[in-house]
């Protein structure tokens, strides 16, 4: 009876309900994806480009014969999206070896304590400043692709202050998205969209800044509360109990010689001269991931010249490097399947033309917020900001026209819909490389970031109604 009795308690145990990992969720929705091309016909929008931007003519939209997806064009979708993923894949592999190798010279945890004592371990403090920074520099358009670079930073910030991987990627990527939503002096999708609209560029600021000040404080605060749960019960961390994933083991920092070196300051002054020549190139000479990789390649050769390290020695840490990555580099190519899908089968137009074209109808503050929530949404499916602008703005802007809101507010409702799910959305390939970097398994990434997400939606909502109160213009 004692016996019957464990089996069937084992038994239940089993059957314990237990989070799906990140692959299958993600499948599960190219599935789904791949099930709505058999429901929704297959339409498209004409294209125009105008002074080299390609842009959907309104009014131009018509049904084409329907590309419903099989079963081979589900399971085929997935090494395509791989391929269509293949620069970001590389870079995450990329990334993760030459910082493994940087990390082997203890020039990271030595720089990151000397900080740690110049600021006696005020944690909160260092956070909310490198937020803060990330936060400026993306309001302004820099930083781009360029924030992936970073996460190796945040993670060594937060091992050093013995926090978890999540304090260290939002400290970074949190506070970079506060500013690109808020997008204050955005060239690209600030200026696409009020370009479309024809607005005046950078038109509108203060509203703006306001926006900003309130979404960077909201995430410095809540970053900031679940570092101090983390440090004072590491057990309460969204990791469970590994706090860094399945990132390699740093060095004990009590066996190490934390008094920096001048070698060791060379090395970041060369990381760092590296980073800011790819920001330049990014925004002088259009530079995207693949030379932020061929980036990452020179700076770790002249860094293992530094450091002494032979080159059997600097392709055995590459690969153990690259190694620890590869869940999260292959999720990104996971998740492009749902856009090989969507576009194979047709049917991302049609989504917009059904869900547009009800809102001409509406009163002008309902029509704002539903607009909004359409952006949100539509941003799971095009996490591009200059690709969903290039998609929305020229239909929203005679649908804002009717309503009575003005182009300026359009712009913002873009910008907000764009900004916000992209910290969520695991179509979003930026996110899933930052994440693949830091060693965070995207279903615990959601766990933690999805009350700050609530928290982002309601102040967009409550920025987009003082905008139409205001009458919210070009200046």
């Amino acid at each position: 009876i004692r016996r019957q009795s464990m089996e069937k308690g084992a038994v239940k145990k089993s059957r314990r309900f237990v989070m799906p990992d990140a692959f299958i969720i993600i499948f599960s929705i190219v599935t789904l994806a791949a099930i709505a091309t058999h429901f929704i016909p297959a339409g498209s929008y004409e294209r125009e480009t105008v002074d080299e931007i390609t842009k959907v003519v309104p009014g131009s939209y018509e049904k084409i014969t329907s590309n419903p997806a099989n079963l081979l064009d589900l399971f085929s979708a997935i090494p395509k999206g791989m391929v269509e993923s293949a620069n970001i894949i590389f870079l995450i592999f990329i990334i993760g070896g030459i910082v493994y190798i940087i990390e082997s010279t203890g020039a990271i945890t030595s720089g990151i304590h000397t900080l740690i004592d110049k600021t006696k371990g005020r944690y909160m403090l260092l956070i909310a400043t490198v937020s803060g920074i990330f936060g400026i520099l993306a309001s302004m358009g820099i930083a781009a692709n360029a924030v992936i670079a970073f996460i190796p930073i945040g993670i060594a910030l937060a091992r050093s202050l013995k926090l978890d991987a999540i304090v260290g990627v939002a400290t970074v990527y949190l506070g970079y998205y506060s500013g690109m939503i808020a997008g204050i002096f955005d060239p690209t999708i600030l200026g696409l969209a009020q370009t479309i609209a024809e607005l005046p560029l950078f038109s509108g600021m203060l509203l703006r800044v306001f926006l900003f000040l309130a979404l960077i404080t909201i995430t410095i605060i809540y970053t900031n509360l679940y570092a101090k749960k983390v440090k004072n019960n590491p057990e309460k961390s969204f990791m469970g109990s590994k706090l860094f994933g399945n990132l390699p083991n740093d060095t004990k920092v009590e066996d190490r010689n934390l008094i920096i070196t001048g070698r060791q300051k060379l090395i970041l002054l060369t990381f760092l001269l590296f980073i800011v020549t790819f920001i330049y190139g990014a925004f002088n000479h259009d530079w995207g991931i693949s030379e932020l990789s061929g980036i990452f390649l020179m700076m770790g050769v002249v860094i293992a010249f530094i450091a002494r390290i032979s080159p059997n020695e600097f392709i055995s840490q590459f690969i153990a490097g690259a190694k620890s990555i590869v869940y999260g580099a292959l999720v990104v190519g996971l998740a492009r399947a749902v856009i090989v899908i969507l576009n194979e089968g047709a049917i991302l137009d049609t989504i917009v033309y059904y869900a547009l074209g009800p809102l001409e109808s509406t009163s002008i503050y309902v029509g704002a917020q539903l607009l909004y929530v359409f952006n949100l949404l539509f941003n799971i499916l095009v996490t591009s900001g200059t690709g969903q602008a290039a998609i929305i703005m020229p239909l929203m802007v005679p649908i804002v026209d009717l309503l009575g809101i003005t182009r300026q507010t359009g712009a913002l409702i873009l910008m907000l819909g764009d900004g916000f799910t992209n910290i969520i959305t695991p179509t979003s390939g930026v996110l899933m490389a930052v994440l693949a970097v830091g060693g965070i398994n995207w279903v615990k990434w959601v766990r933690f970031v999805f009350p700050l997400l609530l928290m982002w939606m309601i102040v967009g909502s409550i920025a987009i109604t003082i905008a139409i109160f205001i009458g919210y213009g070009p200046f």
